[in-house]
């Protein structure tokens, strides 16, 4: 199974046996966003067989951080409950601002499911073919899920310092240019303006056309040689709190490149004291 599929690859494919379709919808709604619920979102319209992969539900409830990655019991026993088990192939969408698939993404291989694909466009693209929805709740058949790996491409604090001080990784940063040069305030109270010394500025949005879909080959790689971004070098990706650097990750994935997540991001970088900061443009 490719990474990316279209509508027309899902519709077509839909009904195989082993095929599991999920909802990774999630929204941030930070300041000034809209407020929207992505579970009554789902009740109302979603892809015939899908499922809804709450991230919030997967999120570690012990953290203080947001979003941060679950630990192995939890991952299973959410997995399995959602019939994301063993022996599966997933195809995952969403229709979110922050394309939140690709986190649903970063965190299954985390865990070593790699046989996962996103669907090109989300739900928008699914709708604009003119393929079917289906309404109401959901209940999944369970289905034993087995992580094979943990923490496969995430990065903690830690291992973020070593990077910078050793120039071994190159960090990209998916948030908007204000953030990232410290002109606007951080959305999250008690977190500091600015970016990592020698980070460099990769807004996610950058990474998709203008109706939606990804950008592929030539184009995408643009997108992050004019950031900067050196795609032959090892790459950590950070944003606020892990999801859109996902996004970061994935595009690199498409170009045939890995790269990690830094899980805790600006929002635990920014609230620590101890860690080095920057405003203004990319040194």
């Amino acid at each position: 199974m490719e990474p990316l599929v279209t509508p027309a690859w899902l519709a077509a494919h839909a009904d195989a046996p082993d095929l599991r379709i999920a909802d990774a919808s999630y929204h941030v709604s930070l300041a000034g966003e809209p407020v929207r619920d992505a579970a009554a979102e789902f009740a109302a319209g979603h892809i015939p067989g899908a499922v809804f992969m709450d991230l919030a539900a997967f999120s570690d409830t012990a953290s203080p951080l947001p979003s941060t990655m679950p630990g192995p019991a939890q991952f299973a026993s959410r997995m399995g409950k959602l019939g994301l088990g063993d022996g599966t192939r997933i195809v995952l969408y969403d229709d979110a601002a922050h394309r939140t698939a690709a986190r649903a993404w970063v965190m299954l291989r985390a865990f070593g499911f790699t046989d996962v694909a996103i669907l090109d466009g989300g739900l928008a693209a699914w709708k604009a073919a003119g393929l079917p929805l289906d309404r109401g709740a959901v209940t999944p058949r369970p289905r034993h899920a087995t992580p094979r790996e943990v923490g496969v491409g995430l990065r903690d604090m830690a291992q973020v310092r070593s990077a910078l001080d050793g120039g071994a990784e190159q960090l990209v940063d998916a948030r908007s240019a204000a953030r990232f040069t410290g002109e606007e305030a951080d959305p999250r109270a008690g977190v500091a303006p600015g970016h990592m010394p020698g980070a460099r500025n990769l807004p996610y949005g950058r990474l998709f056309e203008p109706h939606g879909t990804w950008k592929r080959g030539d184009a995408l790689a643009e997108a992050f040689r004019t950031a900067g971004v050196d795609l032959d070098r090892p790459m950590t990706m950070t944003c606020g709190s892990g999801i859109t650097a996902s996004v970061l990750a994935f595009g690199a994935h498409l170009l045939g490149r890995d790269a990690s997540v830094y899980d805790g991001s600006w929002t635990e970088w920014g609230t620590d004291p101890t860690t080095p900061k920057a405003t203004g443009a990319a040194a």
